[in-house]
């Protein structure tokens, strides 16, 4: 079995530019990521969050602490400032160490985020 460092891409947005509204998105988002690819923090080499630079009210990377990534190497960052961008926008990038191939990952984007990836996006109830 050979086992790959793999990126996992996930997007979502929050409600508003405060801390709870972040922390929620994110542990919403991780949470979907998590059940789709059947992560195990202990096979995470990373994780780069980001934001646009409407959210600056909490870090996202504290939403996967809460969730035991507690020796997952984890920075965030803000997007760049792109006119028209989405908004109120949290992304992430998750260096997954797996035996499972590119085309098996599932990548998450929701809510708001659905529009950056028809292609990949969810529906959550």
């Amino acid at each position: 079995m050979t086992i790959r460092c793999w990126g996992i891409r996930g997007a979502t947005t929050a409600e508003a530019n405060t801390r709870e509204a972040i922390l929620e998105a994110t542990n919403e988002l991780l949470l979907l990521l998590i059940e789709a690819n059947d992560l195990q923090s202990s096979d995470i080499g990373s994780a780069i969050f980001t934001t646009t630079p409407d959210l600056n009210a909490e870090f996202p990377a504290i939403a996967a602490r809460r969730l035991g990534w507690h020796d997952v190497a984890l920075v965030c960052g803000h997007e760049m400032s792109v006119p028209g961008a989405l908004p109120l926008c949290i992304r992430v990038l998750v260096h997954w160490n797996t035996s499972k191939t590119q085309s098996e990952i599932k990548h998450i984007y929701i809510r708001g985020a659905k529009n950056l990836r028809p292609d990949r996006s969810i529906s959550v109830t």
